[in-house]
């Protein structure tokens, strides 16, 4: 691992991010910052990263002073209480002499930095920057699961459109092509084009409402625990939590819905990366609420992290294995409850032999109300929009 070469994309931090903050049990104290010196990738299970990058930003261009903004109120937030904390901030990487080219520095950064099992944290910036963190695992050579928390669906394909509004189209048409399954949470209905859901629908992949979380957002969980990778465009957030944006919308979910999401994310031992877009400081209020509310998610999500529950194999005593036999095909479903969690997974048989190309997405994360489904004799969506995908 040569860090030089990684240290080259970044630029430190400035001084005014971390500042007069003199509070012993400030979380900047648990934090490696790139200052004077930069931070060692050994030491290190997350590493924040901000994004200055706004030419895909369309109408919310101040996006690019978003990371030190949140960094500004992150920093002041108390440590969480999970034991060390190994986490480095590397500052901000130096953009690209074109758009495409920020994307590539975010793939190679990201790349690097889970190939050294530590987690890239991504602050700021608009949300096609998702695509290079998304390129970042073509190198892996699997197939990868990405969820968007975004109140639309950017799917986009004219040229003229800004970039932040066609980087899922971008994300479906990338070769090679080794997207498993895409999620969208929290879109909303009258800013999303039918014929786009129905697009979605036909590749097999899910979107679900606002309405939808909001009744019950521990249903959220499942979909969350199956990512790779997640993005979360602050546009998600209603309006009186989540000002600074210029999409801003008067309905969305809460701040705290939001920081639920990133513990549910935090916790997911498969998730590798996320990141955090469309935070424009300077359509935020006076207090800067909008920074507020990132920053809390962010910790909630470091907080996760520290919790997750290292599960075992589903071959293990950790797990209780359920079969229910169902009154057509399939004949059977069978699910695994872990012992130590209570979380809930279903097994999925691939329709031929060739199991290689898959890997682990053959059990997929569910909840109880699935197996109570299955029970009554329906088979769960979710299990028959992985198994038309594997077919």
């Amino acid at each position: 691992m040569e860090q030089p070469d990684l240290k080259i994309f970044f630029s430190p931090l400035p001084e005014s991010a971390y500042a007069g903050i003199t509070a012993p049990d400030a979380l900047v104290k648990s934090i490696r910052l790139h200052a004077e010196s930069f931070p060692d990738l050994e030491q290190a299970d997350l590493a924040l990263i901000g994004l200055t990058e706004n030419r895909g930003s369309g109408d919310n261009g101040g996006v690019g002073a978003a990371a030190d903004a949140i960094r500004e109120k992150l920093y002041r937030l108390k440590r969480c209480p999970t034991g060390t904390l190994r986490i480095i901030d590397l500052g901000n990487l130096i953009n690209g002499h074109d758009l495409e080219e920020t994307y590539l520095r975010i793939r190679e950064v990201c790349s690097m930095l889970i190939g050294n099992n530590v987690l890239p944290i991504l602050l700021g910036g608009s949300h096609d920057l998702s695509f290079g963190q998304y390129q970042a695992y073509e190198d892996l050579e699997k197939l990868v699961s990405v969820v968007h928390v975004d109140a639309k669906l950017d799917l986009e394909d004219a040229a003229d459109m800004p970039a932040n509004s066609r980087h899922v189209h971008s994300l479906l048409v990338h070769e090679p092509n080794f997207l498993f399954n895409y999620s969208l949470l929290g879109y909303q209905s009258y800013l999303v084009d039918p014929a786009a859901m129905a697009m979605l629908e036909r590749l097999y992949f899910e979107a679900h409402r606002l309405g939808a979380l909001r009744r019950d957002i521990r249903e959220a969980e499942p979909l969350v625990r199956e990512a790779d990778l997640l993005s979360f465009d602050i546009t998600a957030i209603k309006a009186t939590d989540a000002p600074g944006n210029a999409q801003a919308q008067p309905f969305g979910l809460s701040g705290e819905e939001a920081c639920q999401l990133c513990w549910y994310a935090g916790l997911n031992e498969k998730l590798s990366s996320i990141g955090f877009f469309e935070y424009n400081p300077a359509l935020d209020d006076a207090r800067k609420t909008t920074a507020s509310v990132v920053a809390t998610m962010v910790w909630y999500f470091i907080e996760g992290y520290y919790n997750r529950k290292q599960e075992k194999s589903f071959a293990s005593n950790d797990y209780q294995r359920f079969i229910v036999t169902m009154p057509a095909e399939p004949s059977t479903l069978t699910f695994y409850k872990s012992r130590r969690s209570e979380k809930w997974w279903m097994e999925v048989p691939h329709p031929n032999d060739d199991l290689s190309r898959y890997g682990r997405n053959f059990m997929v994360p569910c909840s109880y109300n699935d197996y109570l489904m299955a029970v009554q004799g329906e088979v769960p969506e979710r299990w028959i929009n992985t198994y038309n995908k594997l077919v």
